[in-house]
């Protein structure tokens, strides 16, 4: 089992950046595949980012691809998403998510979930 929380979020301008983390707890964090979505009011919960175990592949949501990084660090159990160009339609609250046996854009694939961080952009 892993246990997550998030951090980094707040508000931002619009064209700024932020980077947001994702600590995990336990041993076997490098087990786990992990994944960064989101949910603005009153929409569903939508998928960001997603990595691998060992780091060595992502994939983006169209929406996020060029703009985002996701990466991660399995000798401190962090992920992290650096957010570029921000826009007004990033504001979501930010989660990441753990699973095994593969990166995964699905939502209902991830058994883990932090609590999620508010990320704020104003135009």
């Amino acid at each position: 089992q892993v246990q997550l929380v998030e951090s980094g979020g707040g508000l931002v301008q619009a064209g700024g950046s932020s980077r947001l983390s994702c600590a995990a707890s336990g041993r076997t964090f490098s087990t786990y595949d992990m994944g960064w979505f989101r949910q603005a009011p009153g929409k569903e919960r939508e998928f960001v980012a997603t990595i691998n175990w060992s780091g060595d592949f992502t994939y983006y949501a169209d929406s996020v691809k060029g703009r985002f990084t996701i990466s991660r660090d399995n000798a401190k159990n962090a992920m992290y998403l650096q957010m570029n160009s921000l826009k007004p339609e990033d504001t979501a609250v930010y989660y990441c998510a753990a699973r095994r046996f593969g990166a995964s854009m699905t939502r209902s694939d991830y058994a883990y979930w932090g609590q999620g961080t508010q990320v704020t952009v104003s135009s």
